[in-house]
């Protein structure tokens, strides 16, 4: 109830660039950009807006992995009730990091062309009305973990919100470091639908982490090289930013692919997954340092751009793999 108070607000809150713009007729709207709609466009168009603060693909990643770490830890038969509420729980837990984020990045985000259009920079969204919204996400998030799944589940949940917003966010303008603390509350997840299940945090699940993490590093290097004109207007020393020639970007995209490779095989050696997963881990994963080493070896824009699109086809792949072949426990 709560959750959609909020979002009805936010439905209702006028942009901020528009306070002072004539009052709109009752038949139409006035968007940011000063076109006309239809008042259900105008719905529409808030709609995406609160998915956009939410960061909607990110967070039903996050959703994804939680959801893989359950399915991998439950007894049978599943309990499909415990594995609606722990993905409930993700799913705002992780919406609400992510309006935090935006919202403590309003300024730098606006100096970045990739990220000037987004709500809050562009004005369609005010900073209280966001700001509201990810208290209130993840609050709700936490508690929906704590009291209705598991109180770990609920804590880990809450060490990744602070991690996210409290620690990698900060360091975004201090240090080119930010990218290894960041990855740590990208790999949590997993961890929190582990512990939904109440099995206590084993080797196992430690591994699911630590794939994760992993794959973060060239995904989020790949970004970096890409974006790297954007991060340096916005101030923030990113490694591709503090050292423009990439040596250092290259060599550590190659090296965690290399370390990957190995890590996500551990499944099928722990009798986490069986030996079809083991076939297309080692392939998915070849292909993927492939990629790596193409990327770190011409240091082209092209190329660093197809190791993003590699890192997002990736990890879902691997996920799946491990899901359709998970050993019974």
């Amino acid at each position: 109830m709560l959750t959609g108070s909020v979002l009805l607000a936010m439905l209702a809150w006028r942009p901020a660039s528009l306070e002072s713009a004539q009052e709109p007729s009752v038949q139409t709207a006035i968007d940011a950009s000063g076109v006309a709609h239809e008042p259900g466009a105008v719905v529409r168009f808030r709609l995406n807006d609160v998915a956009e603060l939410a960061k909607a693909r990110l967070t039903a990643l996050a959703v994804a992995s939680a959801a893989v770490g359950f399915l991998l830890a439950a007894p049978r038969p599943l309990d499909v009730g415990l594995l609606l509420r722990t993905l409930l729980g993700a799913a705002l837990a992780g919406a609400g990091s992510n309006a935090l984020n935006q919202w403590y990045e309003r300024e730098t985000d606006a100096m970045m062309s990739r990220t000037a259009s987004r709500p809050l920079p562009s004005g369609r969204l005010s900073m209280s009305a966001a700001l509201a919204f990810g208290i209130v996400c993840s609050t709700l998030g936490i508690g929906v973990l704590a009291c209705s799944v598991h109180p770990v589940a609920g804590l880990l949940a809450f060490l990744t919100m602070v991690s996210y917003v409290g620690v990698y966010t900060p360091l975004k303008r201090v240090t080119s470091l930010c990218t290894l603390v960041g990855a740590i509350p990208g790999a949590l997840p997993p961890l929190i639908g582990w512990t939904a299940t109440g099995r206590p945090l084993s080797v196992e699940a430690w591994v699911l982490f630590a794939i994760v993490f992993l794959w973060q590093l060239p995904h989020f290097l790949a970004i970096a090289w890409v974006h790297r004109e954007d991060y340096t207007r916005a101030g923030f020393p990113m490694l591709p930013v503090v050292e423009p020639d990439g040596a250092s970007t290259a060599r550590q995209m190659v090296l965690y692919g290399l370390a990957l490779l190995p890590i996500s095989l551990l499944p099928s050696i722990l009798r986490l997954a069986g030996a079809f997963y083991f076939a297309g881990a080692l392939i998915v994963g070849g292909w993927f340092l492939a990629v790596a080493i193409a990327a770190a070896r011409l240091r082209t824009h092209a190329l660093a751009r197809r190791l993003f699109f590699a890192s997002v086809a990736y990890l879902p792949v691997l996920l799946g793999l491990l899901v359709l072949d998970r050993t019974p426990v």
